[in-house]
């Protein structure tokens, strides 16, 4: 079992173990998601160089668990979620337009 596995089946365990599935609607979780990672973004609210490295840590971690949880919820394989849409992006950002420019793929 590889280390992305274990941790999905800690994280359910951690959930089940204290009865919170009955809580983890997608809706819920897609809260959730929001705002820890509104957490995550206040990190580094006033400076982008100035942070304290282990509190994005912490705030980046719930956001993934959070992340891992809908998709458990949802039945959703990540890795295939993401390549798919990494297949999405490629497409949207070819490398010949987009490489070293931060222009968004309509104006490309």
């Amino acid at each position: 079992m590889d280390r992305f596995e274990q941790v999905k089946q800690r994280i359910d365990k951690f959930v089940t173990d204290r009865d919170w599935r009955q809580f983890h609607t997608p809706s819920n979780l897609a809260k959730s998601i929001s705002i820890e990672a509104s957490e995550l973004l206040e990190c580094f609210q006033w400076s982008d160089t100035e942070y304290d490295l282990e509190h994005v840590k912490e705030e980046l971690a719930d956001v993934l668990n959070y992340c891992i949880q809908m998709s458990q919820v949802l039945n959703l394989d990540i890795v295939d979620i993401l390549n798919a849409k990494m297949d999405k992006t490629e497409k949207k950002y070819p490398l010949e337009k987009s490489k070293g420019v931060s222009t968004k793929y309509d104006k490309l």
